[in-house]
């Protein structure tokens, strides 16, 4: 007894202290307390027990295999001395379950695992209900089955694991001391149930018992900074699949209230440092902010400090600060850091010798590194050096074990490398029959098949380039079509996750583009189909428009011109429409009416009905929280949120299974979007890095496309020169040459050919309508022209609108019930918060729109001045009227697009408060202000601007502006639009094309308003 009490007292030191003598003396006196426990004596189950722990301990500190075998077999004995009926057999069966768990962890031996579970069972059928350790029996079997959930993907294990951990839960009650731990072991499944199949109700559901587990600790609580990290972890997954800043900015704030619990001194102190230092690293990840990754690097320093020389922890820090240091070379390019970082890998490499558990995965980290220093500095012994490590990694991971597949594919990616820079086949051929082996290790669902097919795709298409499979270099199609198989595969291994199957897709594209592939087409529809499912997973506009910025933003432009390379001019329309103004068509989504539903029966209505409401639910719901809201209330609207969407999707398949519905909010075929052309032709320009393009598209005619004389270089230097033209004044003659210059260019180079086009369809002064894509966005394509005595230009031939797209067209041309008095409201500011100037004539500007204006019954004005045109004003008055003429300063925001603003007296009225409003009512919408047409450089093809906001909204009818106006100029071009608008006593909208076209004619001889100013205003839809 004393020999066991000796044991114990140095085993409570060693967990307290670290001492590995203290561990060796308690397992010398528990074995010399065994040996007086013989076969047969009493207290040797007992002896055999306690013998088997401390192993264990001496295990998880040094990796042994041997302590954990021992362990396992004295555990084994100790339950044979404990037969059914036993007090202690359940005890024992726990024990001996724990350590085949622990087992199964580090050596993958399934036998192991299948063999705790059993054990769990056994245990678990000798606790029933009412026993006051089932609760603690039903926690030990949900977490076998999650593991074996982690390894082999049953989801029946999984949902029987949380069934358990539930049942765990009703057992402690509000009030049970361990009702804390409960509610994060179910938490923890709930989070891991997530992450397979992506049910936002299990995320959000982790979160609440995460919450309730916290306020369960409250401050001065031992397990308070415990309670902290775990939901500081959920809110940071929250935030990776759906992008809130706000769970991301609550998780750093959760993880820095958990380090000031431990201050120096304080055991977990490192740990927390880890925790936060991996948050900021997200936060740079995804803001580029430095100062993030600084303060990361000097946290994972300090936690290094706290783990020296012989400490367990030390191997795990210098990994995480490696990792970091590798991050800051990748951005910053200072070769200090991945020496740093490869340094950091040896050492940790050091700490886990032969035999220990984390030595393949440190062997990979090296290995990753020392790629990384090939790739940089062109090293040859770096690349053997970091795939004889992947060698060692794929030797500890043998057959069965659950790290093979991905050791596999990180040796394979090696060789592969070493094959593109030293041209052995060796070295291909092992790489792929590697992958392929990998291939056949994981189960259909794994999302690891994303990245064994991607790195097959690379594999493949090397033997395709150098020919190793026998045929001539660049000539084996079998090794390319392979290639593009692989490709496909990646993007559609569901259980990988949108992000990384947007990525493997955009792969697919650009390899499958330029090898001319017949995938090509295929490739670039499943890109924008993905990325649209991936921008709809956040509820904020903002958000999404940031995201869109980390993909390709000529996506839709070069599919488009790649079906019009392989002739098929119908795909390509269908393809540009499918990857443009994603933001606006996902928001527009939720205000498509259903009318022609109502003759399809009792059930067709309902679901209309029921459309409506979801639909208008979540269309409230799109603007960031701006306000001060309470954390746990915007948790509250996020999970409706979820909850609503889900709902929305079932009732859209449900709409779908409608005969004549089976399209309905699925891209558009080109013979819908024909119906743009039923007023007058739409030409689409498409400008990517191959071709520039025109498409005609008729009403009821095969669409016509034109190679244009022109590329996407010049284009770029054309809208340079046009910036670097407006900022010039105007000579005392009024001539503007570089303007004019510019102007010429774009003539002969995009619209004279299409004018040439043109005219065997639409007759000479009739309407046409641009939609331009890409670089085109940022050209006055209305104000095309020769500029010379009897020169051409395309205004004295055609009336020019333009379309952010096909379907905003079709969209604008639906036709509501007339009101017998048109609803107009005229605001103005001259003087909004920010500015010391005055806008001079705006006051003069309402005061001439009125009076050209028809009078009541006609019109019914409401007139809103300076004085009034506060934010909140000016939001009814769009609400209220449904003709609108703004007169103020206008911004693009080129940061955030989506809070460019008209600017009224207390703050801005910003696209995001137009997005928020329902306009589909409203008719026609003047911007007399700066800017209010002039797009995002970023992310072009998403048209963010104020005037493409009020279409999308609704309104049909749009005068906006492409660069900055001038106030005491625009009053004649006003007075003349207004004049051929409603000069005849009637309000028409659809007026407002010929009214704009007409008064910049009319004004065309006044050299009192420079050139620019002329052609400064655009319009917009019908």
């Amino acid at each position: 007894m004393s020999l066991n009490n000796l044991a114990n007292r140095l085993s409570t030191r060693f967990d307290h202290r670290g001492n590995a003598d203290d561990l060796d003396e308690a397992i010398a006196l528990h074995r010399e307390a065994l040996a007086l426990c013989p076969v047969g004596h009493t207290g040797r189950s007992s002896s055999l027990n306690s013998l088997a722990k401390q192993l264990s301990t001496r295990f998880d500190h040094r990796g042994n295999a041997e302590d954990l075998d021992e362990g396992i077999a004295l555990h084994r004995e100790a339950l044979a001395l404990r037969p059914v009926g036993h007090t202690y057999r359940s005890m024992s069966l726990n024990n001996l379950a724990v350590q085949l768990s622990i087992r199964f962890k580090h050596r993958g031996n399934a036998e192991d695992l299948d063999g705790a579970i059993a054990l769990y069972n056994e245990a678990l059928a000798l606790c029933p209900a009412g026993h006051t350790d089932r609760s603690q029996s039903l926690d030990s079997l949900a977490n076998g089955l999650s593991t074996r959930f982690d390894h082999r993907g049953n989801a029946e294990d999984l949902d029987e694991a949380i069934a358990l951990h539930r049942e765990a839960l009703a057992l402690r009650p509000v009030g049970h001391t361990y009702r804390s731990m409960s509610l994060n072991n179910l938490a923890n499944r709930l989070s891991t149930r997530f992450d397979h199949r992506g049910n936002a109700d299990d995320l959000d559901e982790a979160i609440a018992l995460h919450r309730e587990s916290l306020a369960l600790c409250p401050v001065g609580h031992t397990y308070r900074s415990l309670s902290l990290n775990n939901l500081a972890n959920r809110l940071s997954t929250r935030f990776d699949h759906r992008g809130n800043a706000d769970d991301l900015d609550e998780a750093v704030a959760l993880h820095r209230e958990a380090l000031a619990l431990c201050p120096v001194g304080h055991t977990g102190r490192s740990s927390s440092l880890n925790n936060l230092a991996n948050r900021l690293s997200t936060c740079f990840d995804h803001r580029g902010n430095a100062e993030d990754l600084d303060e990361g690097i000097a946290l994972h320093r300090e936690a290094l400090a706290l783990c020296p020389v012989g400490h367990t922890g030390r191997s795990l820090s210098l990994n995480n600060l490696a990792v970091q240091l590798s991050t800051r070379f990748d951005h910053r390019g200072n070769a200090d850091d991945l020496d740093e970082a490869v340094a950091l890998h040896r050492e940790a490499l050091a700490l886990c010798p032969v035999g220990h558990t984390g030595r393949s995965s440190s062997l990979n980290n090296l290995a990753n590194r020392l790629s990384t220093c090939f790739d940089h500095r062109g090293n040859a012994e770096d690349l053997d050096e970091g795939i004889a490590l992947h060698r060692e990694a794929l030797a500890l991971c043998p057959v069965g074990h659950t790290g093979r597949s991905l050791s596999l594919n990180n040796l394979a990616v090696q060789l592969s490398t070493r094959f593109d820079h030293r041209g052995s086949g060796e070295d291909l051929n092992e790489s792929r029959a590697n992958l392929l082996y990998a291939l056949t290790l994981l189960t259909q669902h794994d999302p690891c098949r994303l990245l064994v097919h991607g790195s097959l795709a690379t594999v493949y298409l090397s033997f395709h380039r150098s020919g190793l499979d026998g045929a001539g270099q660049g000539e084996d199609a079998d090794s390319l079509n392979t290639a593009m198989h692989h490709f496909k595969a990646a993007a559609n291994v569901v259980t990988g996750g949108l992000l990384f199957r947007l990525r493997a897709s955009l792969r697919w594209v650009l390899h499958a583009d330029q090898q001319r592939h017949d995938t090509v087409l295929e490739a670039y529809g499943t890109s924008m189909q993905l990325l649209d499912a991936y921008m709809s997973a956040t509820n904020s506009v903002s958000s999404r428009h940031s995201a869109m910025k980390d993909f390709p933003s000529t996506l839709a432009v070069n599919a488009a011109s790649c079906a019009l390379r392989s002739g098929d001019v119908r795909r390509a329309v269908e393809l540009l429409e499918q990857g443009r103004t994603i933001i606006w068509t996902q928001m527009t989504r939720l205000r498509t009416p259903l009318d022609s539903l109502q003759t399809r029966g009792s059930q067709a209505v309902t679901l209309m009905k029921r459309f409506r409401d979801l639909s208008s639910l979540l269309d409230k719901q799109h603007a960031s929280h701006a306000d001060a809201t309470q954390v746990v209330d915007v948790e509250v609207a996020a999970t409706q949120y979820r909850r609503v969407v889900e709902d929305w999707n079932g009732v859209v398949e449900e709409i779908r299974m409608i005969e004549g519905f089976s399209r309905f909010l699925l891209p558009p075929l080109f013979s819908d979007l024909q119906g743009a052309a039923r007023d007058g032709p739409v030409v689409v320009l498409i400008a990517s890095r191959s071709s520039c393009d025109a498409i005609i598209i008729l009403h009821q005619q095969p669409p016509t496309s034109i190679q244009l004389p022109t590329n996407f270089e010049k284009l770029s230097e054309l809208i340079i020169a046009l910036r670097q033209a407006i900022k010039k004044e105007a000579s005392p003659k009024g001539n503007q040459p570089a303007l004019t210059k510019v102007l010429r260019k774009l003539w002969d180079f995009v619209v004279r050919p299409v004018v040439e086009k043109l005219g065997g369809f639409a007759p000479r002064g009739s309407r046409i309508w641009w939609c331009p894509t890409s670089v085109f966005n940022f050209l006055p394509l209305h104000a095309a022209g020769e500029y010379r005595a009897n020169g051409q230009s395309l205004s004295q031939q055609y009336i020019s609108s333009y379309t952010p797209s096909l379907t905003a067209l079709i969209r604008a041309r639906r036709s509501h019930d007339k009101c017998p008095s048109v609803p107009f409201a005229v605001i103005g500011q001259n003087c909004p918060a920010g500015h010391s100037s005055t806008l001079e004539c705006v006051e003069s500007e309402l005061e001439l729109v009125q009076r050209l204006l028809p009078p009541p019954p006609t019109v019914s004005l409401t007139k809103i001045t300076s004085v009034d045109a506060t934010r909140s004003t000016v939001l009814r008055a769009l609400r209220d009227n449904t003709w609108l003429h703004f007169s103020c300063h206008g911004t693009q925001n080129f940061d955030d697009p989506f809070k460019s603003a008209f600017l009224m007296r207390d703050q801005p009225l910003s696209l995001l408060d137009i997005t928020q409003m329902d306009l589909s009512l409203h008719q026609f919408a003047f911007l007399s202000a700066c800017e209010t047409a002039v797009g995002d450089f970023a992310t072009p093809d998403e048209v963010i601007h104020l005037a493409a906001g009020l279409q999308f909204a609704g309104v049909k009818s749009v005068v906006g502006t492409l660069w900055k106006v001038n106030d005491w100029t625009v009053q004649r071009l006003v007075e003349a639009f207004y004049k051929n608008l409603c000069g005849d006593g009637t309000m028409n909208y659809r007026r407002a094309a010929h009214a704009l076209h007409q008064a910049v004619h009319s004004l065309a001889c006044d050299k009192d308003i420079p050139l620019d100013q002329r052609i400064v205003f655009m319009h917009i839809g019908v």
